[in-house]
């Protein structure tokens, strides 16, 4: 079940890829990425590396490159598509990379990345429990994800099945998403409204972590 879940919305990024930022979907993602900026914390002056967990055309990682002159990033996607067009808009080359692959099994080695970003993407993914654990898995102690994306502005836990989209997304509470935090040993250390119904949740994995 899952698998097909996935393959069908990989065809849907596929096909959406080459017209992905037209004038709303840019105009969108650039208000949510500069309120997001305003909250993140990464060393200006030291090697700093980060994930972009369904990266899509690679406008965050773009962004953050050009806010972190040291910062070495790596875009998580399944779309091949949404792949291609990133890496032909990567400004920041080689500082900047773009892997395939799926959330719930990264293809990263343990504690890798210092900060990782998932912008209104996790509401896509059939195994959210499962990404928390990858999470888990591939920060540094003391790393930080920043998780963007809508709340649960049709009722809590609600699962809405949208023309188009390639299968159910998925809508979480602030507690809905300290649980899964914690059950990944994780903990969510604050909520911010970024735009509307669009929450970012801050969580960090423990510095005493191994």
């Amino acid at each position: 079940m899952t698998a097909n879940v996935l393959a069908a919305k990989t065809r849907v990024f596929d096909q959406w890829a080459p017209n992905y930022d037209w004038l709303f979907t840019t105009v969108f993602y650039q208000a949510v990425h500069q309120r997001l900026l305003s909250y993140v914390n990464l060393p200006s002056d030291l090697p700093t590396t980060a994930l972009d967990m369904g990266c899509g055309t690679g406008k965050l990682l773009n962004r953050l490159a050009s806010q972190y002159a040291q910062l070495q990033g790596t875009g998580l996607d399944l779309s091949p598509e949404m792949l291609r067009q990133a890496r032909q808009g990567n400004c920041h080359r080689p500082r900047l990379i773009f892997v395939q692959g799926a959330s719930e099994a990264m293809p990263f080695a343990d504690n890798q990345f210092h900060a990782a970003f998932s912008t209104i993407s996790f509401l896509h993914y059939p195994n959210p429990q499962q990404v928390f654990m990858e999470m888990g898995r591939v920060l540094k102690p003391g790393g930080q994800f920043y998780l963007v994306d809508y709340t649960a502005f049709f009722g809590v836990g609600t699962q809405q099945n949208i023309a188009g989209l390639g299968g159910p997304m998925h809508f979480y509470s602030p507690q809905q998403r300290e649980t899964l935090a914690m059950n990944a040993g994780l903990t969510c250390t604050a909520h911010h409204s970024l735009l509307g119904p669009v929450l970012l949740s801050v969580i960090q994995k423990s510095s005493l972590s191994t």
